[in-house]
């Protein structure tokens, strides 16, 4: 007697399993259901030029304000009229000098060069640190390199990093939407430059 219960529970159990799978698909098929999973469309690849390029929208003056590192060469870009020429499309290499780099030229060269009848003066040397490319620094190489102020630049790329003449990069690639900054650890100084004049 004890047998014959088991076949009408196998029988209920059965039944049960039989609706627990068509319910589901009943379901599935029922136009009256939400769809749950929304389709998401394909991302386009990208190149890392295009990503580097949509980085930022700042031009290399908006970069250099923006960072609080560069007040002093901000003030110098202003008074030499060069933010317009800073924030055109460029593409631009700047290896901008910190605050603490115009801190550590001879005393009182800084404010001469601010007077607006050193402009010229200033201007010389500000256009002195800028390339007219963008120069990543996996592309830069030990070399000579024409300034936009005429001058050529005395780059030197190793093992132990790079240098600008008498000039340490401390951080490269800060990237703008005009082209790119490498911060430096000195004021870079034309050699026809004569600051004796100021």
């Amino acid at each position: 007697m004890k047998f014959s219960t088991l076949p009408r529970l196998h029988r209920k159990f059965a039944s049960f399993a039989a609706v627990l799978l068509i319910v589901p698909i009943g379901v599935a098929c029922g136009s009256d259901v939400p769809e749950t999973v929304a389709e998401t469309p394909a991302e386009e690849p990208t190149s890392s030029e295009d990503t580097a390029a949509d980085a930022t929208s700042e031009t290399i003056v908006d970069v250099a304000v923006a960072n609080g590192s560069f007040d002093t060469l901000v003030t110098a870009v202003q008074a030499a009229d060069l933010v317009e020429t800073l924030s055109s499309e460029g593409p631009y290499t700047v290896f901008a000098p910190t605050d603490e780099a115009f801190a550590a030229l001879p005393e009182g060269v800084l404010d001469q060069l601010l007077l607006p009848e050193n402009k010229d003066t200033l201007t010389q040397i500000l256009t002195y640190h800028v390339i007219s490319a963008e120069v990543p620094s996996s592309a830069v190489e030990t070399g000579a390199v024409p300034s936009v102020a005429g001058e050529e630049l005395n780059v030197v790329a190793d093992e132990s990093g790079v240098t600008v003449n008498d000039a340490t990069v401390v951080a490269a690639d800060v990237m703008a939407s005009n082209g790119i900054i490498h911060v430096i650890d000195a004021v870079l100084l034309p050699p026809s430059l004569d600051l004796s004049s100021l």
